[in-house]
């Protein structure tokens, strides 16, 4: 089994299912008392969040590759960023690692383009849902057609991710405005929707919307424990 380098804490609450669901998987596979061989670097969020904000991404992508070759030498066969905004300093963090980095979004366009889906709707931080790293690779290398909200949608989106969700907040109020953006990507052409930042998933269910939805953190964890089980 090879060992996964999990570069965590962007929150740490969604870390915490990252553990759980890449042991589940390898235990499911595996039987026994199997669990994953794994090192994690959880970084303080404050220091990165304050880094996004004043668009300071050069310095971001510093601390996340020095944290990324601290891994690397700790023993991983292989990287994976726990967060889907911080893909954004993805090429800063490869250029200091010889070992494999797992793009969050290839497993979820995988996932997507085996549903049979070409236009989807994408849910995130505004880094994400606005700026070309994250959008781009699924338009350019996978073919899709990627819907995002109007701008008072990102900004209330934004919002909640880091007043509430980064903090263990659930609000009901926030659930039935999100169930309303993809209510309305869907009345815009969207087959499916992204839950492309690792905390929506907390908050937003499978049940709670009319369309499938494609869980980031989910698909990214499973992807980690198949790649590490090969």
């Amino acid at each position: 089994m090879k060992t996964i380098g999990m570069l965590g804490g962007m929150s740490w609450e969604s870390t915490i299912p990252y553990y759980q669901i890449i042991n589940q998987t390898v235990a499911s596979r595996l039987g026994g008392l199997h669990s994953a061989r794994l090192v994690l670097h959880s970084v303080d969020f404050d220091d990165v969040e304050k880094l996004q904000h004043a668009d300071r991404w050069e310095e971001a992508g510093q601390l996340l590759a020095d944290a990324s070759q601290g891994l690397q030498d700790a023993g991983a066969d292989f990287l994976m960023i726990c967060t889907n905004t911080m893909h954004r300093v993805a090429p800063a963090i490869e250029t200091r690692i010889s070992i494999p980095l797992l793009h969050i979004a290839d497993p979820t366009a995988d996932a997507i383009k085996a549903a049979g889906f070409d236009t989807v709707g994408l849910l995130g931080t505004r880094f994400t849902m606005e700026q070309d790293f994250y959008r781009g690779r699924l338009e350019d290398r996978f073919g899709l057609n990627v819907i995002v909200p109007d701008s008072e949608a990102r900004r209330r989106i934004h919002d909640v991710i880091y007043d509430e969700l980064c903090r263990g907040i659930i609000s009901e109020s926030s659930r039935e405005n999100l169930v309303k953006v993809v209510a309305t990507l869907a009345g815009t052409g969207a087959q499916a929707v992204i839950l492309g930042c690792t905390e929506i998933g907390l908050l937003l269910r499978e049940q709670d919307a009319g369309i499938p939805l494609f869980d980031t953190t989910r698909l990214h964890a499973e992807a980690a424990a198949l790649l590490a089980l090969e």
